[in-house]
């Protein structure tokens, strides 16, 4: 089965410029031009963070630096997987303090923390990224979130001259379906997302159904609007539970 998740630059070459995508354009485009910006960008699983972050990379002319992380443990503990998120960002810059790091990262036009950090085993499948950690450790895995925020704070005179994007997911696993505590729980993530807007722009990845209709038949351009319809009736407007959906049932055609 094809592989629906943009894991880099060079993925997704027939995206559709929606809504949450123009957001997401403007923001980047924005960054040329100033500091200070810290961008939080959500959306539940399956709307394709990814896909919207590289494919306005893409368009955009900018320096940004985008880190990867490797994890070998998952029994690691929060100190330790925070420890070893700012000794690679250390050696990868080459500088020997986390003081330096922000003075380092100044001279892009950004950071982002995404898919290179939180998802790297698409890269190396003998180590893991931050999310697949904290998937398997749940609860046990907030100590490093706070730990990051406690280190967002002590530093936020230094990040004045830094422009950060963050994907951002805190995962779940419930009976074996993955939850967004930020988009997922209704009241509870809107809770969530209310305090996270105190200190963060917040930029959500939403689609309306016209928007996935369209987005469907750039990749799937045989098949019907009811069909779509129904899909987004099982799965809500997650493109990429959709394509996974539609290509197995060609499969299933296929075979007959």
């Amino acid at each position: 089965m094809v592989e629906y998740r943009v894991q880099s630059e060079g993925d997704n070459h027939d995206f559709v410029f929606t809504r949450s995508f123009r957001k997401i354009y403007r923001m980047f485009r924005s960054l040329k031009n100033q500091k200070g910006k810290f961008v939080l960008i959500i959306g539940t699983p399956g709307t394709g963070k990814s896909a919207n972050i590289y494919s306005a990379l893409r368009i955009l002319d900018l320096n940004i630096y985008d880190p990867t992380l490797f994890l070998d443990k998952m029994e690691m503990s929060s100190s330790e997987v925070f420890c070893e998120f700012f000794k690679t960002l250390r050696q990868d810059l080459g500088v020997e303090t986390n003081e330096e790091i922000y003075q380092k990262v100044a001279e892009y036009d950004g950071v982002l923390l995404a898919d290179k950090l939180l998802d790297s085993e698409f890269i190396d499948e003998n180590r893991f990224g931050l999310s697949l950690w904290t998937e398997n450790n749940g609860i046990k895995a907030f100590p490093f979130y706070i730990k990051v925020f406690r280190e967002y704070l002590k530093h936020r005179q230094d990040l004045e001259k830094v422009n950060v994007v963050i994907q951002t997911a805190f995962m779940i696993k419930f009976r074996g379906v993955k939850y967004d505590l930020l988009t997922d729980f209704s009241f509870l993530s809107d809770i969530l997302v209310f305090l996270l807007n105190i200190f963060f722009e917040i930029i959500r990845i939403s689609y309306s159904p016209e928007e996935i209709i369209q987005i469907v038949k750039n990749n799937f351009p045989q098949v019907e609007d009811e069909e779509i319809m129904e899909c987004i009736s099982n799965y809500g407007c997650r493109p990429r539970f959709i394509f996974e959906e539609l290509e197995k049932n060609e499969t299933v055609e296929r075979r007959k």
